[in-house]
Protein backbone atom coordinates (compact mmCIF):
# COMPACT_ATOMS: atom_id res chain seq x y z
CA UNK A 1 0.00 0.00 0.00
CA UNK A 2 2.86 2.26 0.85
CA UNK A 3 4.12 2.26 -2.91
CA UNK A 4 0.64 3.63 -4.45
CA UNK A 5 0.17 6.38 -1.71
CA UNK A 6 1.97 8.54 -3.88
CA UNK A 7 -0.30 7.55 -7.14
CA UNK A 8 -3.18 7.75 -5.29
CA UNK A 9 -2.17 11.43 -4.09
CA UNK A 10 -1.71 12.14 -7.57
CA UNK A 11 -5.09 10.24 -8.70
CA UNK A 12 -7.22 12.15 -5.86
CA UNK A 13 -5.53 15.94 -7.23
CA UNK A 14 -6.75 15.31 -10.58
CA UNK A 15 -10.15 14.39 -9.93
CA UNK A 16 -10.45 17.80 -8.12
CA UNK A 17 -9.19 19.78 -10.83
CA UNK A 18 -11.48 17.89 -13.19
CA UNK A 19 -14.51 18.48 -11.28
CA UNK A 20 -13.65 22.03 -10.96
CA UNK A 21 -13.03 22.70 -14.47
CA UNK A 22 -15.97 20.46 -15.72
CA UNK A 23 -18.86 21.04 -13.22
CA UNK A 24 -17.98 24.21 -10.93
CA UNK A 25 -16.49 26.73 -13.52
CA UNK A 26 -19.19 26.15 -15.53
CA UNK A 27 -21.92 27.13 -12.89
CA UNK A 28 -19.69 30.10 -11.74
CA UNK A 29 -19.56 31.37 -15.24
CA UNK A 30 -23.28 30.87 -15.55
CA UNK A 31 -23.86 33.11 -12.74
CA UNK A 32 -21.37 35.33 -13.36
CA UNK A 33 -23.04 36.37 -16.69
CA UNK A 34 -26.88 36.21 -15.48
CA UNK A 35 -27.96 39.39 -13.90
CA UNK A 36 -28.58 37.85 -10.36
CA UNK A 37 -26.31 40.90 -9.14
CA UNK A 38 -27.34 43.35 -11.35
CA UNK A 39 -29.27 46.91 -9.84
CA UNK A 40 -30.56 48.97 -12.20
CA UNK A 41 -30.98 52.90 -11.28
CA UNK A 42 -29.33 56.13 -12.23
CA UNK A 43 -26.88 56.45 -10.72
CA UNK A 44 -23.69 54.79 -12.16
CA UNK A 45 -20.06 54.86 -11.52
CA UNK A 46 -17.94 56.81 -12.85
CA UNK A 47 -13.80 57.26 -13.22
CA UNK A 48 -14.22 60.95 -13.28
CA UNK A 49 -14.97 63.62 -10.79
CA UNK A 50 -18.82 64.32 -11.21
CA UNK A 51 -20.97 67.22 -9.13
CA UNK A 52 -24.62 66.61 -8.58
CA UNK A 53 -27.21 67.69 -6.18
CA UNK A 54 -26.24 64.00 -3.87
CA UNK A 55 -22.70 65.10 -4.47
CA UNK A 56 -22.54 68.19 -2.73
CA UNK A 57 -24.65 66.69 -0.22
CA UNK A 58 -22.39 63.73 0.83
CA UNK A 59 -19.85 66.80 1.16
CA UNK A 60 -21.97 68.31 3.79
CA UNK A 61 -22.71 65.51 5.51
CA UNK A 62 -19.14 63.99 5.43
CA UNK A 63 -17.98 67.45 6.64
CA UNK A 64 -20.65 67.08 9.64
CA UNK A 65 -19.56 63.78 10.53
CA UNK A 66 -15.66 65.02 10.85
CA UNK A 67 -16.70 68.07 12.83
CA UNK A 68 -18.65 65.61 15.02
CA UNK A 69 -15.77 63.30 15.29
CA UNK A 70 -12.73 65.28 16.23
CA UNK A 71 -15.13 67.21 19.47
CA UNK A 72 -15.49 70.76 20.53
CA UNK A 73 -11.61 71.26 21.83
CA UNK A 74 -10.04 71.31 17.94
CA UNK A 75 -11.44 73.96 15.74
CA UNK A 76 -11.63 72.85 11.94
CA UNK A 77 -12.54 74.74 8.96
CA UNK A 78 -13.78 73.48 5.86
CA UNK A 79 -13.16 74.17 2.24
CA UNK A 80 -16.12 75.88 0.06
CA UNK A 81 -15.84 72.78 -2.38
CA UNK A 82 -14.34 69.18 -2.37
CA UNK A 83 -10.86 68.34 -4.27
CA UNK A 84 -13.36 65.41 -6.03
CA UNK A 85 -16.34 63.39 -5.23
CA UNK A 86 -16.25 59.79 -7.30
CA UNK A 87 -19.63 58.02 -7.59
CA UNK A 88 -19.28 54.37 -7.42
CA UNK A 89 -22.90 53.56 -8.64
CA UNK A 90 -25.68 52.37 -6.77
CA UNK A 91 -24.94 56.07 -4.67
CA UNK A 92 -22.32 54.70 -3.11
CA UNK A 93 -19.70 57.93 -2.84
CA UNK A 94 -16.27 59.04 -1.87
CA UNK A 95 -15.28 62.32 -1.00
CA UNK A 96 -12.00 63.60 -1.03
CA UNK A 97 -11.55 67.15 0.21
CA UNK A 98 -9.34 69.41 2.61
CA UNK A 99 -9.88 70.40 6.28
CA UNK A 100 -8.06 72.80 8.38
CA UNK A 101 -7.75 71.95 11.75
CA UNK A 102 -6.41 74.00 14.80
CA UNK A 103 -6.17 72.72 18.10
CA UNK A 104 -6.00 74.60 21.67
CA UNK A 105 -2.32 74.98 21.19
CA UNK A 106 -2.40 77.06 18.29
CA UNK A 107 -0.94 74.18 16.06
CA UNK A 108 -2.71 74.48 12.24
CA UNK A 109 -2.66 71.66 9.60
CA UNK A 110 -4.14 71.34 6.77
CA UNK A 111 -5.20 67.44 6.10
CA UNK A 112 -6.50 66.07 3.03
CA UNK A 113 -9.20 63.11 3.92
CA UNK A 114 -11.45 60.98 1.66
CA UNK A 115 -15.07 59.62 2.99
CA UNK A 116 -16.82 56.87 2.02
CA UNK A 117 -20.81 57.85 2.16
CA UNK A 118 -23.47 56.03 0.63
CA UNK A 119 -27.35 57.24 0.54
CA UNK A 120 -30.10 55.06 1.54
CA UNK A 121 -32.64 56.43 -0.07
CA UNK A 122 -31.64 55.22 -4.11
CA UNK A 123 -33.82 57.32 -6.24
CA UNK A 124 -35.95 59.05 -3.74
CA UNK A 125 -34.07 62.63 -3.71
CA UNK A 126 -36.60 63.92 -1.20
CA UNK A 127 -34.79 63.16 2.15
CA UNK A 128 -30.87 64.02 0.84
CA UNK A 129 -31.04 66.69 2.94
CA UNK A 130 -31.41 64.60 6.81
CA UNK A 131 -27.85 62.48 7.75
CA UNK A 132 -30.46 59.73 8.78
CA UNK A 133 -31.34 58.75 5.36
CA UNK A 134 -27.03 58.41 4.82
CA UNK A 135 -24.43 56.17 6.16
CA UNK A 136 -20.71 57.11 6.67
CA UNK A 137 -18.91 53.92 5.75
CA UNK A 138 -15.45 54.96 6.87
CA UNK A 139 -12.89 58.59 7.26
CA UNK A 140 -9.42 58.44 6.46
CA UNK A 141 -6.63 61.07 7.10
CA UNK A 142 -8.37 63.45 9.43
CA UNK A 143 -6.57 61.70 12.33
Amino acid sequence: MKKYIFLILIAGLAVLILFQQKVIMPIVLDVVKSDAFLVENKDLASQLPVSTSLTNFAFIHCNDYIKSELGSDITVTFADKPLNIWTLGNYHYVVNAEITVSDNNADTSTKKYACRIDYKNGDNEEGSSDFNNWSIEGVDGIN
